[in-house]
Order: C-alpha cells, then sequence, then structure tokens
C-alpha cells in the first residue's frame, strides 16, 4: 500500500561519479546501468549512480578492490533536482514500509537466479509514484556511515531534474574517437 505521502526532497548540490575511461565522453548517459542492470535498477532502465562524497566515488568505482586501483576518471556534477526520497533516513524508510535489508540485498546473486530483487521492485514502485532519485546508503566495500549515494532515474539539462557535469576546461572528451 502507497503512503499517501512521500517525503520528497529538492537537492541542491555536488556529487560525484567515477567513469571507466572509455565512457567519459558520455558522463550523463547511465547507459551502463541500463545495459546491466544495478542495485536499484533492472536492465533495461537507466539510471545515473552518484555518490554524495569524491571518496564513495572512488569506492564504488573501484568496486571493492582500493587497493588495486584501476583508471578511471572521476567527475563532479552539479545537481538541482526536486523528487528524492532520502532512504538513509529512518522515518522515511518506515513510511514506505522498506528496511535496510531491502536495499541491501544480495541483488546480483537474486538477478542471477531469476528472482526480481527487493530492491529492484522498490525503485520500480517509487519511480511509480513520482521519485526522480533516491538518497542511499552506499555498499561498497570498507564503506562507512558518512558514504552515501545519490541514484537517479530521471535526470536531463532542465528542471526540475537539472544535472550538469562540471567541465569548465572542456577536459572531457567529446565523443570516442580515440578509443578506435
Amino acid at each position: 500500500m502507497a503512503p499517501e505521502y512521500l517525503p520528497f526532497l529538492h537537492l541542491r548540490t555536488t556529487v560525484f561519479r567515477g567513469h571507466h575511461p572509455r565512457w567519459a565522453f558520455d558522463p550523463l548517459s547511465g547507459e551502463g546501468a541500463s545495459r546491466h542492470g544495478g542495485r536499484f535498477n533492472q536492465p533495461g532502465r537507466p539510471a545515473l549512480y552518484t555518490a554524495l562524497r569524491m571518496e564513495t566515488a572512488w569506492l564504488e568505482a573501484q568496486q571493492g578492490f582500493a587497493f588495486k586501483a584501476q583508471p578511471l576518471t572521476l567527475c563532479s556534477y552539479h545537481i538541482d533536482c526536486s523528487g528524492i526520497l532520502d532512504l538513509t533516513a529512518p522515518a522515511t524508510l518506515a513510511a514506505l514500509g522498506v528496511g535496510p535489508a531491502d536495499l541491501s540485498c544480495a541483488w546480483e546473486d537474486l538477478a542471477d537466479r531469476g528472482i526480481a530483487p527487493p530492491s529492484w521492485l522498490l525503485a520500480e514502485r517509487l519511480i511509480g509514484q513520482g521519485a526522480a532519485g533516491i538518497v542511499v546508503p552506499s555498499f561498497a566495500f570498507r564503506a562507512g556511515a558518512e558514504d552515501r549515494n545519490l541514484v537517479l532515474w530521471r535526470w536531463g539539462a532542465d528542471l526540475p531534474h537539472r544535472i550538469t557535469v562540471v567541465d569548465d576546461h572542456a577536459r572531457l572528451p567529446r565523443d570516442d574517437r580515440s578509443w578506435r
């Protein structure tokens, strides 16, 4: 049963994301998440995974191998987005009837066995209720309580879901020609 009131936030901040350098020319696409799925999106559902701290973006991008660091392109983004739910707030989780186990489920294992992960079901429910994104704990190896992510399902160049990559000096590649 859906709650009558969802405690949506308007988020204006800077977030961070570590990209595989191959995809640095398209830092706003969400295509990788759409192709492969993620904790909060099933395959076919675009999502943009970002972190609220640069250190968290590093942890997430290294996928638990912080001492065997792989090359990455770290970007920052300006966010001005409505329709965000903070799933790190116990009151929001309670209002949604969601427990921490729904967020931290072994989503890859469940998906591999043909079982819809609770985090996917939650994401689809929230999208259906108008959510543009969620703030969630990081589940990366060695993440602490201060490590949180912003996952977006609706984003673009315009309000109310505006996100812009910070590239004041045009350092990001404009296309993928360097990879041919």
